[in-house]
């Protein structure tokens, strides 16, 4: 029996496979999916995930044919409309999808688009010269993946009708009534079988098509919200293009220069625009495109631009004597702090990395635009003196402001390193040294990280107590963050040093909770904490490590009964359930208001706590809303107060 277990072990060992009667492999067992059923099987290779990102990525794969068509010269408006029951129709006025007989399928033109994988007009001959669709599999995919689908088409002088349930066709395409004019129109109802949540987000659509219409010159995009009785609309409409989209993004900036640069120049069969302006802001905004797909890795046109950008900038800096032979050159982060900047390339052949097109490979796209940005802005700041003194004036303070940073941030890693191998004194650390299960609360006062300190589980939960309110990151150069005692005890606690020293693989939790009283100052700590995060630890908060602690605001007891609200309506149901007379309520206003065992079964134990994990799904909208809340400009942040104070609950006063 020995000898025999030892055989089977060998076998395993050496990649033998055992058969054990219920298993067959073989020429019937090789399974081909036709049509749109490896769509169906495995949409997340098609549109990135079932989940929200996935769901709005339908419209953008509807709304880019028709963009296509634009960028083509055909067609001049989109309309876009939510409907009820989940549903959306996109209309435009382009040529209208073909509907002839196709050589090859022997169907109609539009059922192959319509039903067929990468089938379109975007693979040779001249009907695209450049398009975001490349694949061919946009509509197709969002057919397949939808419950209910209906195209219109008209062309010829007609319009012309097909239906479709779960990617296949219901009867043939139908020509009806006479037409006069041109187009499709596309209205498609999500499978709930495949997005188990359909919830249609109205700002994320508004932003995405104001996005599309300044990105192609003099369209018009129409956006309406027919849902309910309430029903909305927008329309979207820019001659100035990117210039008019730089100066969206700044206007509740401070600018440095009036003119926006701005060039659009083609190079070697690529059309490459860009624009920017400076701002007072220590950060920048620069977002790129492909054929109008938004780029958010970046890729070749990304490196282009900067490289281009960083040594205009230093061959004008030294031949006009912003700085020095003695001095070292302007670096790219000094030549793009407070940049505003829009790169958008359309070509042929674009490479993108992946069916959501996060990233431009075309080695081709980083020569082009490094040339047309390197001959325009030359002569921007050749013929816009003033404007480029401004320019410079930045460039040159943000060097020295780095210069003097990179000293203050050698000094804190140093002195982390000597004072008990990083950690702070305030700190109590767990001693776990597992960062995978280690956790720290950030907390408000001594108060509650007394609390915090009894209540937690030594093993995997350290706890740092913060003294008071840390410093607004917003308004403040590195140099002088790195002054402050708090926001230096935050920075070796966490292990990862700051700035190009940043290394997320020495972050020493992998859960780190801002844990704050619910009362407008708490809320208050929490917004510097979180703005402190999204600045200068962005990785942070990108690979999930980052959660805000969800303590109760009430604790409600009937005799010996005891239970915790976490929300206004929580605690009317929890009323509802004790029956309500004789029930005692006590709101938390602090953590500190809380006993080490409530505040572990409440807010600490891993079983029963609840918390937010912080995201940032837009990171442009996520830097604006930053410098409304946090920034200098005190009118944008009136006009915010004013819009949501009637939203405002449980106010202190």
């Amino acid at each position: 029996m020995a000898k025999e277990k030892l055989q089977k072990k060998e076998k395993k060992e050496v990649g033998v496979a055992e058969n054990n009667g219920n298993t067959s492999y073989e020429a019937k067992d090789i399974y081909v999916l036709e049509g749109l059923e490896p769509v169906r099987r495995r949409p997340g290779m098609y549109i990135g995930s079932t989940g929200p990102e996935g769901l709005h990525h339908l419209i953008w794969e509807v709304a880019d044919n028709s963009l296509d068509e634009f960028m083509a010269g055909f067609g001049n408006r989109m309309v876009v409309a939510l409907l009820p029951e989940n549903r959306i129709r996109i209309e435009d006025n382009g040529r209208g999808i073909p509907v002839d007989i196709h050589p090859q399928t022997k169907k109609s033109a539009l059922e192959t688009v319509m039903c067929t994988l990468h089938a379109g007009g975007k693979f040779g001959g001249q009907s695209y010269k450049v398009a975001g669709g490349l694949h061919g599999v946009g509509v197709s995919v969002v057919n397949a993946l939808s419950k209910w689908v209906k195209a219109e088409v008209c062309r010829n002088g007609f319009l012309y009708e097909q239906e479709y349930k779960k990617g296949k066709p219901v009867g043939s395409v139908k020509k009806g009534s006479k037409c006069d004019r041109t187009g499709t129109a596309v209205t498609f109802e999500p499978d709930s079988e495949v997005f188990k949540d359909i919830k249609f987000d109205w700002e994320k659509i508004l932003t995405h098509l104001r996005q599309q219409a300044y990105l192609t010159k003099s369209i018009t995009i129409v956006m309406r919200d027919q849902r309910d009785k309430l029903a909305r609309s927008y329309t979207f409409h820019f001659e100035g293009g990117i210039v008019s989209y730089v100066k969206y993004l700044n206007k509740t900036e401070e600018v440095r220069h009036n003119n926006v640069f701005y060039v659009n120049k083609e190079h070697e069969e690529m059309t490459v625009e860009a624009a920017f302006q400076y701002t007072s802001d220590l950060q920048g905004k620069e977002i790129d495109f492909a054929n109008n797909i938004h780029t958010p890795e970046g890729g070749m046109h990304a490196t282009g631009f900067r490289v281009a950008l960083t040594r205009t900038l230093n061959d004008y800096a030294r031949k006009n004597g912003f700085i020095k032979d003695s001095d070292e050159n302007l670096t790219g982060d000094d030549v793009r702090e407070g940049l505003t900047a829009i790169i958008s390339v359309k070509l042929r052949e674009p490479q993108f990395e992946g069916q959501t097109k996060a990233k431009l490979g075309n080695p081709e796209a980083r020569t082009a635009v490094e040339s047309v940005l390197a001959d325009g802005l030359q002569e921007y700041l050749e013929k816009n003196p003033t404007d480029a003194r401004s320019i410079m004036e930045k460039c040159v303070l943000a060097a020295k402001a780095r210069q003097a940073a990179k000293a203050a941030r050698e000094t804190v890693i140093r002195k982390g390193l000597l004072e008990g191998l990083a950690l702070p004194g305030k700190l109590a650390d767990c001693s776990s040294r597992e960062p995978e299960n280690s956790e720290i609360f950030i907390v408000e006062g001594d108060s509650a990280g007394g609390s915090c300190k009894q209540a937690r589980d030594r093993h995997f939960q350290a706890i740092l107590p913060l003294r008071g309110k840390i410093m607004n990151v917003e308004k403040a150069r590195m140099d002088k963050m790195l002054a402050s005692k708090e926001v230096k005890a935050i920075i070796i606690a966490l292990g990862t040093a700051i700035a190009e020293s940043f290394d997320i693989n020495k972050l020493r939790y992998h859960r780190i909770i801002l844990t704050l009283d619910a009362d407008v100052d708490g809320s208050h700590i929490r917004t510097l904490l979180m703005t402190l995060f999204f600045r200068y630890f962005p990785e942070i908060i990108q690979g999930g490590y980052l959660y805000v602690a969800q303590p109760p605001l009430y604790r409600l007891q009937k005799g010996k009964e005891i239970k915790y609200a976490y929300s206004d309506e929580q605690k009317e149901e929890v009323l509802k359930a004790l029956g309500k007379e004789g029930v005692g309520i006590q709101r938390y206003k602090g953590l500190g208001e809380m006993n080490p065992s409530q505040l572990w079964e409440t807010t600490m134990d891993p079983k029963i706590r609840l918390m937010k994990q912080i995201t940032v799904a837009d990171a442009v909208e996520a830097d604006k809303f930053f410098d409304i809340l946090m920034g200098d400009e005190v009118a944008p942040r009136k006009r915010f107060i004013q819009t949501h104070a009637k939203k405002v609950k449980n106010l202190d006063i």
